[in-house]
């Protein structure tokens, strides 16, 4: 069986293709709350998560037994499955509740604090993961960010400000996610710490989705079915096995320098393709939180020069 490279050991440099290929795929990801947005005029929110992931679960798997992947788990990394599967249903119910009275911009920039408040954490739990002045730096700048964002939640109806808080609160199941991850991922591949959590969470968004969903599919518009199509294929598919690919080859430290990308596309996308207000606010907001993620990623090395490295 064929084992992933150690992600975090970059085996080559990065070539110019590669380097835009990382960029547009950041990009995919970014747009995805645009999707998500879209996807909720149309289905419910548990029931969205419920179709994307059993779509993506599937292609995964597919892919998997295709390329000869490992997919079996002993039953103790089973019972770590279990929890990061509640972790990962908790963080995209609540989200999706939260995007759904929100704007997709507002998404976008909200999920990308995750990084900053993994790093807070991760200095406190992990302890080989210490804040520097340079990590500080970049802290202070992505948290303004949010600060101004919701300066710009004020402006807008009381449901927007709820739904902003509901991101947070998502946001922060994530990162004691991610804080989880880092404790056991020396024992799994990045397949199955992507696939495991997708297969247990499927029942509880289905159940989810008859409880709480008020129509659990309503509206079934060649947009909606668009954007499940973008959520389930292009980013959760596609995007993992090609991002994957990539940080096999060069290494999760070169690639993630990338991220910052992310709220610039989607702060962009929701704007043209959902005609969200591109106000003051929101333009300081992304500005600071894209270039605290880039001041937390930004290291020297004596033989390459300057280059930037990744988030979580």
């Amino acid at each position: 069986m064929k084992h992933a490279a150690n992600p975090n050991q970059p085996v080559n440099q990065l070539t110019s293709g590669a380097a835009l290929f990382a960029v547009v795929l950041c990009m995919l990801f970014g747009a995805n709350p645009v999707a998500v947005k879209i996807c909720l005029t149309g289905i419910g929110a548990f029931t969205t998560g419920a179709i994307r992931f059993t779509v993506a679960a599937t292609v995964l798997t597919c892919w998997a037994i295709f390329t000869g992947r490992k997919l079996a788990i002993t039953s103790k990394q089973l019972v770590q499955m279990g929890v990061l599967g509640l972790f990962f249903f908790l963080q995209i119910g609540i989200f999706y509740f939260g995007q759904n009275m929100t704007t997709a911009s507002h998404g976008v920039l909200i999920s990308n604090i995750m990084p900053f408040l993994v790093m807070v954490m991760a200095h406190y739990l992990l302890p080989d993961d210490r804040i520097n002045p340079r990590k500080v730096t970049g802290l202070i700048f992505g948290f303004s960010g949010i600060v101004l964002l919701f300066r710009d939640s004020l402006s807008l109806t009381q449901d927007a400000l709820t739904g902003d808080l509901l991101l947070v609160s998502a946001v922060l199941i994530w990162s004691c996610n991610a804080i989880f991850v880092k404790r056991i991922i020396a024992g799994f591949t990045p397949l199955q710490i992507t696939l495991y959590p997708m297969l247990i969470s499927i029942p509880l968004f289905y159940l989810a989705g008859m409880l709480f969903d008020p129509q659990m599919v309503y509206n079934l518009s060649p947009e909606v079915l668009l954007g499940m199509f973008y959520q389930s294929i292009v980013t959760a598919s596609f995007g993992f096995v090609m991002w994957n690919g990539l940080m096999q080859k060069y290494g999760a430290t070169t690639l993630h320098a990338f991220v910052f990308v992310m709220p610039l596309s989607g702060v962009m996308l929701g704007v043209v393709i959902l005609g969200e207000a591109l106000t003051p606010s929101l333009v300081g907001s992304i500005s600071m939180v894209a270039i605290g993620l880039v001041v937390i990623n930004w290291r020297r090395r004596k033989s390459a020069g300057i280059h930037f490295n990744p988030l979580r």
